[in-house]
């Protein structure tokens, strides 16, 4: 390995010890006789100062460097109050390790906009602004918090397929793959699988995964490839407990992340307020009330939320102080959410968590009596003889369960305060980019 040093790991304690750094040469300031360089690494940026007269040589290298050049710089660690991170350093060595092309295909250093498309086509020298790594950086923090929680609550990862012969949610959404000769499906949620565990007895699981959408969609929060946190658990009493899960790993989520990605945070210009108050849980037809009195807007689709509605609702809440908020008890479900429950006045057991006016996660109670299943398939147009893998698994024993499916990208898009769920994904997929 080149031997480095991170710029966060130089202080001012170092004041006149010798170091060395590697990274893009992020801007140069020529003042005549005096050079700035600014090297940037991943942690961030180190100040390098060139001066006429101390090292003829080293000045003129200095000279030379262009913007995005791959170097290795050793020198002198000088505490200065004017510096980036209140350090400089000042060179005794300049080597350079990777020429870059000039002119740039966009700017890096200064905050000149470019257009998403622009942006996505030139990835690699996109991701070298501080504000896109930023993003990256977060959301890496964000689920490791996630996952920190689970763990804690003795929650188990696990993988499951991202090949099937059906579709978890069935319909005109999948991506047929050819498969040994035949045709099997890219996963549209892995949510058939995160049940037959339940049967397992795996009690509590989480994943780290990836979903397919075959949408046609053009919106700002939509992608066909996803990132999915899915959670399962058994032995529930109903769904207030999977909202219980959902409530308090979000919180604990948010909360590490404000407290160790302030950098990235500021470096985003994020006020990331942590709701501390419980996440209120109003039925579906409150919230379609709540539209109605408030807006004056009805949603076209009975049986759904729009995204109008859910970013009024975002508004509505967040006024009151509640950024994230559940919707509860959704018509016309899928026929793995239990419905009709007696005395439970509610259309089924099925809830969105909405964040900041979007629908961040869809979950609820499982069904878990074979012979209701089998009905509830039959009801929908899904014939229980192309699920039963699934069905054998509730043959034989399934405690009470449910779980949910959180949109690692959305949550990200959401807490980073972007415009478009592409800003949060590194190579993001649609229906027209495949590339790079």
């Amino acid at each position: 390995m080149i031997e480095r040093t991170y710029s966060d790991d130089i202080t001012a304690e170092q004041d006149g010890e010798t170091v060395s750094i590697a990274g893009h040469v992020h801007d140069i300031r020529d003042l005549g006789g005096l050079s700035f360089v600014i090297v940037r690494d991943r942690e961030g940026q180190t100040q390098v100062v060139f001066k006429e007269g101390n090292d003829e040589d080293l000045f003129e290298a200095a000279n030379d460097l262009g913007k995005e050049d791959v170097v290795r710089i050793t020198g002198s660690v000088k505490a200065s109050d004017q510096a980036p991170g209140g350090v400089e350093l000042m060179p005794s060595e300049l080597e350079v390790i990777n020429q870059a092309e000039s002119p740039l295909p966009m700017e890096v250093a200064k905050d000149i906009e470019s257009d998403l498309s622009t942006r996505l086509d030139n990835r690699s020298i996109d991701l070298r602004k501080p504000e896109a790594y930023a993003v990256f950086s977060l959301r890496s923090k964000l689920v490791n918090a996630m996952e920190e929680w689970f763990d804690g609550e003795g929650f188990r990862n696990v993988d499951t397929p991202l090949l099937s012969q059906e579709g978890a949610e069935g319909g005109a959404e999948l991506f047929p793959v050819v498969y040994y000769g035949e045709e099997v499906f890219l996963s549209q949620s892995p949510q058939l699988y995160k049940q037959m565990l339940m049967a397992a007895g795996f009690d509590k699981i989480y994943e780290t995964g990836t979903a397919f959408r075959a949408e046609a969609f053009a919106t700002s929060r939509h992608v066909s490839e996803i990132s999915m946190f899915d959670v399962e658990l058994a032995y529930i009493d109903d769904h207030h407990d999977v909202m219980d899960v959902q409530e308090e790993s979000l919180r604990h989520t948010l909360e590490r992340v404000s407290e160790n990605a302030t950098d990235e945070l500021e470096t985003l210009g994020v006020d990331l307020a942590v709701p501390t108050d419980p996440f209120p849980r109003v039925t579906f037809e409150e919230a379609r009330d709540i539209l109605a009195t408030e807006f004056d807007h009805v949603p076209e689709d009975e049986t759904d939320l729009d995204t109008k509605g859910e970013k009024l609702l975002g508004e509505y809440f967040e006024e009151q102080g509640h950024p994230a908020f559940f919707v509860v008890g959704y018509p016309d479900e899928k026929f793995y959410y239990k419905q009709d429950v007696p005395g439970d006045d509610i259309a089924s057991r099925k809830f969105d968590l909405i964040y900041k006016g979007q629908e961040l996660s869809s979950g609820g109670q499982r069904e878990h009596d074979i012979e209701t299943m089998s009905e509830y398939m039959e009801d929908q147009g899904a014939d229980p003889e192309n699920f039963h893998f699934y069905l054998e698994a509730f043959r034989f024993g399934i405690p009470p369960h449910g779980g949910y499916g959180l949109g690692i990208d959305r949550l990200v898009q959401k807490v980073g305060e972007l415009d478009n769920i592409k800003e949060a994904i590194l190579f993001p997929r649609d229906p027209d980019r495949v590339t790079p």
